[in-house]
């Protein structure tokens, strides 16, 4: 539980699948799902998870552009996934670069369904 405190100011840490869907049920947590379409298509996303692909991540997740998602905060934890963890890091890069305080990758999907998060289709 801790490791979820570390990260701050340009890191992009790892959180359990676990603790991922116990922090999002609560509410605590922004979680992204960065895969295309076609991957959300066949087999659904985390519950109450944003889409935001990789191609627009920049340009959605940054304060200072007209694309910018209303429901990000910088001061909120963001967690993302992709299908294996390694879009997922860039992306969490990326939003760090831009003044996201905490940020964490989750990995792939499969962790979060394999830790019973919900999904929908």
């Amino acid at each position: 539980m801790l490791s979820f405190l570390k990260p701050k100011g340009g890191a992009v840490g790892r959180i359990s699948a676990a603790d991922a869907v116990q922090k999002a049920a609560a509410g605590e947590i922004t979680l992204i799902d960065v895969r295309d379409a076609g991957e959300i298509r066949s087999t659904g996303k985390a519950k109450g998870a944003l889409h935001i692909p990789m191609a627009r991540l920049a340009m959605v997740t940054d304060p200072k552009s007209p694309d910018f998602d209303k429901r990000l905060k910088t001061d909120k934890p963001v967690v993302l996934y992709c299908a294996s963890g390694a879009r997922s890091q860039m992306g969490g890069q990326r939003m760090a670069g831009l003044g996201y305080e905490k940020v964490f990758n989750l990995g792939g999907f499969r962790e979060w369904v394999s830790a019973g998060g919900p999904v929908e289709r």
